[in-house]
């Protein structure tokens, strides 16, 4: 296949280099036995599990139970050995001659000053003299976070913006910007995009490291991607998950817990989590781990009853103060589907009403539609599974191979809620790695199960047992008109509430209520049913109008290298590198089409059970960093250039540049600046989806060829300001059309512009110490941020067989033509304005009495205004303020230690296409204690998560989130030896 050419490429040149390397192998030194045991310096004790690597090498091994090591390599006289631990300072130890037994003591240290990260620049390097801002999560913070998973204490770090989708599904962001489907937040493993191509977002932890077999945790906020290519532009997470040559045995894990404690809408229930992990290596050549875990609860609820269409706005119905609160008829809640007037797709135009004696008079009604909790699954689970080979070519490079699959249910929003269940994603990684040298390829599959669409299910419900909205509306004015004539024999405004009430029970009477065998039929029948909208008349004693299956399919081809060239040239260290990506998506005629088939033959199935021809999307790209120290290593400069190729853009290039000034061990200040750019997301480029008689298609401009969305449309927010202005008039008794004409000058022409990748610019300072012999470290940030091209959704109306600005055009807008005269398209699009943001963050973290320490972090971020609105709601939301504040003790008494985080973040305006409002404030504490049992090598932990009860949601539409208790048992390092 022509589109596989770079892989096949890689793969030649990955293979040769592995000859290479067994060439190298074979001309290594002669072999070379060192042994030893290493001991805590302040207790005596020996200590297991401590990391023993030889400096500049990938070679290495871990002290068993006794604090013994024996390490086998063919070397040259002098090297040194590092010994690491959690805990305690790292050492190093000269080796100049054979036949040693070596006796090393570590010092405790319980705060880490120069711990080394390598996600900042792809390099490892001291954190303190890393040049932009990081954070870092060992071992030791993930176990004694009161977080009831390591991946929930991200939640805790300094700039981190966690949103709770489900009980498995959650998405961190920094610095602003956020969504649940988070596009421009990239998440890692052992330097593996774990992204679902189709569904646009990392699936959280969906295939992740296991509780058992995370070694730690890297998060960069901001723009990454002078180094990492496109999409990294608001911050990246790293995931590094443990060596089987360093992390050595039989591993347990196994938690249990309650959550819905009260006020979440769900009765108490049970939550489970178990995990086993074993790893074993063989003569330090050959070494192999395998890990499972499966996860199980009751999923968090979002049931927010809030109307974001108060009678107010002129979607509802202002004219009539008598509906307002429940008596709305415009009602648009949160977390109820079928009702979504906002977006123009579920409303009817009830005309002709006699109000008051005023005749003419129009009403807008929502259609009832189903609440959220009806819609999705209670029950959710992850269950996951990897497997590693490493096979080591002496000191010069590590082989190793990984496989990870994990099968998820939840909930998650993109432009609608999406219920997943039994989705699979798989990954297969191949990486040849040296000490200056590396190569990976990495292939990812996805399949969405039986996972469907919340939006249309809802509208389909309502379709197929309440009828289409021309007869709803038709049956619900005929109500209204029975009403009047019985009480009164007019509508007004002191009836009117209850005329409403009674004409829309008349109106769904025989539509399927929840709770009944009836809905649960239609429901199932509807969610199997792949044809979002096109009629269907084969499903017995079902009028389905349409289904909500989510059929989506797509695999992810990567290969990158790269290759540290510093002991190669002379004047400074440089780093090269490059990436190939090429996405395969299976048409399955809702999300993704063929392109090349007739427009109105998109969304038909062929007769070969397909939807016609595979779609590929590709990104190339290449970096070179170069790094200079100046003045006795006090001054670090680094320049780095990036350039990535996408074929339906012209070439961008992403440069960085920065310096750390270190006047003195302790003090390290910052400076970077750079630029990054984005590709739109497979959802973002391709989509091509009918849902809820609003087509939302990509940003790719050929995609418009036929459609007329980009040239000849009118803005959806102009034609709600058009219709609202006829109403009236006609109200006083002026002809609809005539009153549509009139006001042709409310309507604007969309005239959106061609898509191009989004783009930032982004500057930053910062600042870092360790002081007071180590028992207090200081981390403060600083930042703006521009973004120009801005990705985003706009809504749009194009009249059918008209000219915007004809008089067709304009009678086509209106809202009693909404079926005949419109097509209307939701458009992922670039904004016009160009949008700064700025911020800062602080971190201090204090040893202040023995092993009590305190910990706090307060991050701050906002949005400047512009002077014009744009096209679409850019959508900040994201608090002003936020702070976690950390008191704790790892070892309060022998082998007892407790932790409490307090969190805190003010209340904020969330924006989304699909729920607009305020998120309130958030208070929280959360708690642990554990304790340590080193004969049997476990550890208990007993914890909770807001363990007052104190419910909150994170955005708007999002679940309520309450209490969740626990208590964990860990085994860890049996038959290590």
């Amino acid at each position: 296949m022509k589109s596989l050419y770079p892989i096949r490429v890689a793969a030649l040149i990955f293979f040769t280099l592995l000859l290479s390397l067994q060439s190298l192998h074979a001309q290594e030194n002669q072999l070379i036995e060192v042994t030893g045991i290493v001991n805590d310096q302040e207790t005596k004790t020996p200590l297991a599990g401590v990391s023993v690597t030889i400096k500049g090498t990938i070679a290495g091994t871990t002290t068993d139970q006794a604090g013994k090591f024996k390490l086998r390599s063919k070397l040259k006289f002098p090297f040194k050995l590092v010994f690491t631990s959690i805990g305690f300072k790292t050492q190093e130890f000269d080796v100049k001659e054979t036949g040693l037994q070596l006796n090393i003591e570590l010092v405790t240290q319980t705060i880490i000053g120069n711990e080394v990260v390598i996600t900042a620049s792809r390099v490892p390097e001291s954190i303190l003299k890393s040049p932009v801002a990081i954070e870092k999560l060992d071992i030791r913070a993930l176990r004694e976070s009161p977080a009831p998973s390591f991946y929930d204490a991200l939640e805790n770090v300094k700039g981190v913006q966690m949103t709770t989708a489900s009980l498995t599904f959650k998405i961190p962001n920094t610095r602003g910007f956020n969504i649940p489907s988070n596009y421009r937040f990239v998440q890692l493993v052992d330097g593996i995009d774990m992204q679902a191509a189709t569904l646009g977002v990392p699936l959280g932890n969906a295939i992740g490291p296991t509780e058992l077999d995370i070694a730690s945790v890297e998060i960069t906020p901001g723009a990454a991607s002078a180094l990492y290519g496109m999409n990294a532009i608001n911050g990246m997470s790293n995931l590094i998950t443990k060596s089987p040559f360093l992390y050595q045995g039989l591993s347990f894990y196994q938690k249990g817990g309650l959550n819905h404690l009260g006020g979440t809408g769900r009765d108490a229930s049970n939550l489970t989590e178990t995990a086993i992990r074993y790893a074993k290596a063989f003569n330090d050549r050959f070494a192999f781990k395998v890990n499972l875990s499966y996860l199980k609860g009751t999923d968090w609820l979002s049931d927010t009853r809030t109307d974001q269409n108060p009678n107010n706005l002129k979607t509802a119905n202002p004219s009539f103060p008598s509906l307002n609160g429940a008596n709305n008829v415009a009602f648009d809640g949160w977390n109820k589907y079928g009702d979504d007037v906002l977006a123009g797709s579920n409303t009817v135009s009830v005309s002709g009403l006699s109000i008051d004696g005023k005749a003419n008079q129009t009403l807008n009604v929502a259609r009832t539609g189903y609440w959220e909790k009806d819609l999705v699954k209670p029950n959710v689970d992850n269950l996951k599974f990897d497997v590693g080979l490493n096979y080591r070519f002496g000191k010069f490079a590590e082989l190793s191979y990984t496989y990870r699959v994990g099968k998820m249910d939840g909930v998650f929003q993109r432009g609608n809620k999406i219920q997943l269940d039994n989705v699979v994603i798989q990954n297969h990684k191949l990486e040849l790695k040296g000490s200056n040298f590396l190569i990976r390829a990495n292939m990812s599959l996805e399949n969405s199960g039986d996972s469907y669409n919340v939006k249309p299910l809802a509208d389909n419900l309502d379709l197929a047992s309440g009828g289409s909205g021309t007869v709803w509306g038709a049956k619900y004015k005929t109500a209204l008109n029975s009403y009047a004539s019985t009480n009164g024999g007019t509508l007004t405004s002191a009836n009117l509430a209850a005329a409403t009430a009674y004409a829309r029970q008349q109106a769904d009477a025989g539509r399927v209520e929840p709770g009944t065998q009836a809905f649960e039929t239609l429901k199932n029948t509807i969610i199997g049913i792949n044809n979002w909208d096109i009629k269907s008349a084969t499903i017995p004693d079902a009028p389905v109008t349409g289904g909500a299956a989510l059929v989506q399919k797509s695999s992810t081809y990567n290969f990158e290298g790269q290759w540290d060239l510093s002991k190669a040239v002379k004047y400074f260290d440089l780093l090269v590198g490059g990436d190939t990506r090429i996405y395969q998506i299976i048409p399955d005629g809702n999300s993704f089409v063929d392109f090349s088939r007739p427009i109105a033959d998109r969304n038909k199935e062929l007769p070969d059970g397909t939807y016609g021809k595979n779609i590929y999307y590709k990104k190339f790209g290449g970096f070179a960093q170069i790094t200079k120290t100046f003045f006795d290593e006090k001054l670090k400069l680094f320049a780095s250039s990036r350039v990535d190729y996408n074929p339906y853009f012209d070439p961008k290039l992403t440069p960085r540049i920065a310096a750390v000034f270190s006047p003195d061990s302790h003090n390290n200040f910052r400076v970077t600046y750079q630029q990054g750019y984005r590709f739109p997301g497979l959802f973002e480029a391709l989509s091509y989806v009918n849902n809820g008689r609003v087509k939302r298609v990509g940003s790719l401009s050929f995609i418009n060829e036929g459609l007329g969305y980009l040239d000849n449309s009118y803005t959806r927010a102009s034609g709600v300001v058009f219709n609202s202005a006829v109403n009236a008039a006609v109200a006083a008794g002026a002809d609809r059309n005539a009153a549509a004409l009139a006001n042709r000058d409310l309507l604007v022409k969309a005239d959106l512009p061609k898509a191009t990748p989004e783009k930032i610019n982004s500057f930053e300072v910062g600042y870092k110490t360790v002081l007071l012999e180590n028992t207090l470290s200081i981390d403060v940030d600083a930042y703006t941020n521009t973004y120009t091209g801005f990705l985003g959704q706009v809504q749009v109306d194009v009249p059918k067989g008209a000219t915007v600005g004809s008089d067709a055009a304009v009678l086509n807008m209106l809202d009693a033509n909404r079926d005949a005269g419109q097509d209307r398209y939701r458009v992922y699009t670039n904004a016009k304005n160009k949008y700064t943001n700025y911020g800062s963050a602080l971190g201090v973290t204090y040893n202040f009495y023995q092993k009590y320490t305190v910990a706090g972090n307060v991050s701050y971020n906002r949005i400047k205004s512009n002077t014009e609105d744009d096209i679409f709601v850019t959508g900040f939301n994201t608090p002003d303020f936020a702070t976690n504040l950390t008191i704790g003790n790892r070892e309060i008494v022998k082998n007892l230690g407790f932790s409490v985080v307090y969190k805190w973040q003010n209340s904020f305006l969330w924006e989304s296409p699909l729920v607009t409002g305020t998120v309130n404030a958030i208070n929280t504490f959360d708690a642990q204690v554990s304790y340590r049992m080193p004969a049997s090598n476990a550890t208990i932990k007993i914890g909770g998560t807001n363990i007052f009860n104190k419910t909150f949601i994170q955005y708007a539409g999002g679940p309520t989130i309450g209490a969740l208790v626990y208590a964990a048992v860990t085994f860890e390092g049996l038959l290590a030896k």
